[in-house]
């Protein structure tokens, strides 16, 4: 199974939304809150290549953005085979 990050903070609908697709897919993933703090924000705009908004979702190292852009790998049924789901 893929590696999951998603950079949350607590109280956005949009991570709520993205981490219910991914536990609804039984995909366990690593949760990094930076609501608390602008060290864990900083990095995790440098790593989305300037993007500031939450969630920011990592699999297997590779961005695929927020949470809309999540739901529309799972439209296009692209989603499940990154996730290690398919083969």
């Amino acid at each position: 199974m893929a590696e999951v990050e998603i950079y949350t903070t607590e109280i956005c609908p949009y991570c709520i939304r993205a981490k219910a697709l991914l536990t609804r897919k039984g995909v366990a993933f690593h949760e990094i809150d930076v609501g608390g703090s602008r060290d864990l924000r900083d990095a995790m705009t440098r790593r989305a290549d300037g993007r500031h908004t939450v969630p920011q979702i990592f699999i297997d190292g590779h961005h695929v953005g927020g949470c809309d852009d999540l739901h529309a790998l799972d439209s296009q049924g692209k989603l499940d085979r990154m996730l290690g789901l398919v083969a």
